[in-house]
Order: structure tokens, then sequence, then C-alpha cells
């Protein structure tokens, strides 16, 4: 492995551990404090005023550092992965800051964000198409099916459903920045495995940043990472899974991020349809919360299952 693959890891995390006490008390400068949901648990609503925007630590400095350790080797998975990355990252920016600016937890109107991820998500498309696969591989009994122009309804589908999954899962100290770091792990392993320097350098970058980020975010967090670091985790995710042709382990490596997202559209579908909850409360994870669950064990048992899921994401991806 190259001696830049082994170093880009601790310096992401020494400078991004470095940099967030200074960042921290710079939003509480700007008074940059996460707004509450008046839907919120009660528990939850102490955390307003918190500071809000941690991604921007996680996002740029990878970025910047995957550029000064491998724009030598630089390719199109590199430009494509900091594409969609800082892209994504830029959406929830603009979220994060209309909710600080307003002091309302509304954010961006949902249609238009929706549309925005949906554009960003063409944008890559256009750029990938040129080098793309449109088979899919069907792991175990390695199936390749290939799909047609539907390959490119499917990167569209990925991009905007992991970017948002991620987001409905950042709901508590650790819980997001926790599940994507364990997922990052099964992606790193195949990008190692397939040569894909670029792709396991970005990653690296990524997730020493969230090492250190997780020091200050786990309970009590002292910041938060804000739709500026979810959606481009999401993304990150997604863009590394297809790159890599193991868009169908997506679906089993981020396990936690599909069952937060599937119970809430269970949720959203009853209430319209029979006007009745099937869980206490969504996202998934403040059930939990209502059922007598601390927050702490609540993560740490989202953790657990983001755990077993990226293990046996490495497994069937090594069949």
């Amino acid at each position: 492995m190259e001696l830049r693959l082994i170093l880009v890891f601790p310096v992401s995390l020494i400078v991004t551990w470095l940099t967030i006490p200074w960042l921290i008390v710079f939003l509480k400068k700007l008074k940059y404090g996460q707004s509450i949901s008046e839907y919120s648990l009660e528990e939850h609503k102490a955390k307003t005023g918190t500071p809000t925007m941690g991604g921007i630590a996680f996002v740029v400095i990878p970025v910047v550092l995957f550029l000064v350790f491998f724009f030598d080797v630089m390719d199109t998975n590199g430009w494509l992965l900091i594409l969609s990355y800082i892209g994504y990252a830029l959406i929830g920016f603009w979220d994060d800051v209309k909710i600080i600016i307003e002091k309302k937890n509304d954010g961006l109107p949902a249609g238009f964000k929706f549309f925005l991820q949906i554009i960003l998500a063409a944008i890559f498309y256009y750029f990938y198409k040129d080098i793309a696969s449109s088979s899919l591989v069907i792991p175990l009994v390695n199936w390749n099916i290939s799909l047609g122009w539907l390959y490119g309804a499917l990167v569209f589908f990925m991009l905007v459903g992991a970017s948002n999954a991620v987001n409905l899962t950042d709901g508590m100290d650790g819980l997001a920045a926790g599940t994507s770091f364990l997922a990052l792990i099964p992606f790193i392993f195949f990008a190692i495995t397939q040569s894909a320097m670029t792709i396991a350098g970005f990653s690296l970058a990524v997730l020493g940043s969230l090492v250190a980020y997780l020091r200050y975010n786990i309970y009590p967090a002292k910041i938060f990472m804000g739709d500026t670091g979810s959606l481009p985790l999401g993304a990150l995710l997604a863009t590394m899974a297809i790159l890599l042709k193991q868009e169908v382990l997506l679906v089993l490596i981020g396990g936690v991020f599909v069952y937060e997202t599937l119970c809430v559209i269970i949720q959203i579908g009853s209430v319209k349809l029979r006007k009745k909850r099937v869980f206490k409360y969504t996202p998934i994870h403040y059930s939990f919360v209502l059922s007598g669950w601390k927050e702490v064990r609540v993560v740490h048992f989202f953790w657990m299952l983001g755990f077993i899921f990226a293990l046996m994401g490495v497994l069937i991806g090594n069949l």
C-alpha cells in the first residue's frame, strides 16, 4: 500500500481534531446554534443553541488533504467524489444557514431541496456516463444485469436517497457520524482490493476526519453536523458504491439508514391512509427513547447494527 494511503488518515484526524475546538468557538460567536423542531422530543429541545454546521470540518479538511496527497494521481473517480461530496455539502450548508437566519427549523422548502439534489445527481451522471458501466452485479450469485438507460435513474435514486437517509438518521449525539464511519469501512476495503487509489484515499481522509469529529459529537455533543455534514456523507456512500460497482451492497452496508428511511415512509403512509401510527415516533431512533431507552444506549445499539451490516457487506462482497 502506498505511503500516502497510510498517512492521509492520521493527518486528517489530527488536523480535524485541532480545528473543531476553534470552529465551535467561531460558530458560537456567530450564534450559529441549532434550532430544534417544535415536534422534537422534550429532552432534545434542551439542545437548542448547540453549534451546528460542524460538517464543515469533515467536508473541507478531507477534500483539501485529498488534493494535497493525491493530486498527481487524480483521475475521474477522484473528481466525481469531490463533485458529489462538495455539491451535497453546499445544499446542506444553504439549508442550515436558512434555518439559523430565520430561527426556525424549516430550512429550504422540501420540494426545492429535492430539486437541487436531483440537479446535482444529473450533473454527476453527465460526467460519470462516459466511464459508467450500466451493468448491475448481484452479489453471491454473481449475476450481471444490464440496465441500459435505467442505470441513470438508479444513480439519481442512490444519490438522492442515500443523502436523505443519512440526514434522517442524524438526530442523536454521535448517531449519524458513528454509523457513517462504520459504513465507510467496507467501501475502503473494496477500493483497496480493486486498486482504486483515489477512492480509497478520499474515503480514508473522510474517515480520519469523522473520528476526530466524533470526539466532539458523542454525548453530550458540543457540535452538530447539520445538513452540511449529513447530506454529503450519504452522497459519498452512494458515490463510492456506484464507482466501485457495489450498488446492491449499499442497501446492506447502509442498513441502518435504510431502516430509518423505511420506518419514516411506513409511518407517513399509515398516517395518510389509515390515520394511525405504526411506530411511536419517527425517525425510529426516537421511538426507542419513548420506550424508556437512554439516548446513549440507543446510539450504541445503532452502532452495533451498523457494525453488523458493515461486516456482512465485507463478507458478502468478498465472496
